[in-house]
């Protein structure tokens, strides 16, 4: 291997964070032809993991690794969200299906085959929809060195109801929903007015309602489409007539 060789793999190796992804068009970015990248594969710097995807050499990979390299090599719009933020934060414990699981809401786009099919030691939701807008509740939070973006408690909440009640059972929702007394109005405001689902706005409004959450004196209701016409969460439930929601007997019982 040539000088100029050894030194760009030296600086490739010094720029690549462990525990993480490199894909083909960051290499590249870093001055790593494809022909040059082969001959990395053959004298055994850096391994492939699938197409267009490769780690260091017997580096343990995490899964924030590979969720690192689509958000900022590829900038592709996905985050963890749901389930898995709220466990990020804390906030969680009540849900007894579905922990094991990650849960990464995209917008409807392709992911690359090589994060697939690759055994990131825990199964993979991909959730993609664009019921709410990607910039909105979305921040950098740091896994040991490897920074990805997660969706805030506020923006999660309202993506674990959106996978209610198939996904995940909708009174241990409510439970998490229960303890949240410290949502940020501003940003939930913004979230719900942006919010194209309606059974989610109703869903977390009717919880916020029941739980009596403080942050719902603070939402400017008459901005927030609700829609129109009833919605059945459940069949054969019973009828909350403030939120038009056909809702589990349990859930209003007492109203």
């Amino acid at each position: 291997m040539s000088l100029e060789n050894q030194n760009k793999i030296k600086r490739l190796l010094s720029n690549w964070q462990d525990k993480t992804i490199a894909t083909s068009q960051w290499l590249l970015e870093q001055g790593i032809s494809t022909q040059l990248a082969k001959r990395y594969l053959k004298t055994g710097w850096i391994e492939p993991i699938g197409h267009g995807a490769f780690k260091k050499l017997d580096d343990d990979v995490l899964w924030q690794g590979g969720v690192y390299a689509l958000q900022t090599q590829l900038h592709l719009p996905i985050h963890v969200g749901g389930l898995s933020a709220l466990s990020f934060h804390g906030v969680a414990h009540y849900m007894r299906l579905g922990r094991e699981n990650l849960y990464l809401f995209s917008s409807p786009k392709h992911l690359p085959k090589w994060f697939s099919d690759y055994d990131w030691g825990r199964p993979i939701v991909v959730v993609k929809t664009a019921f709410l807008p990607v910039q909105i509740g979305i921040k950098p939070y740091q896994y040991q060195s490897i920074q990805i973006n997660h969706a805030t408690v506020e923006r999660a909440v309202l993506e674990l109801l959106y996978l209610a009640p198939k996904q995940v059972d909708i009174l241990e929702c409510y439970k998490i929903i229960e303890g949240l007394h410290n949502l940020r109005p501003s940003l939930l405001q913004t979230l719900l007015e942006e919010c194209t689902s309606v059974k989610v706005k109703r869903l977390f409004l009717f919880m916020a309602d029941k739980a009596q959450l403080p942050v719902l004196r603070h939402l400017k209701l008459k901005n927030i489409d609700l829609g129109k016409g009833d919605r059945s969460i459940i069949s054969h439930g019973k009828y909350n007539a403030k939120y038009r929601l056909v809702l589990p007997s349990e859930l209003v019982k007492n109203e």
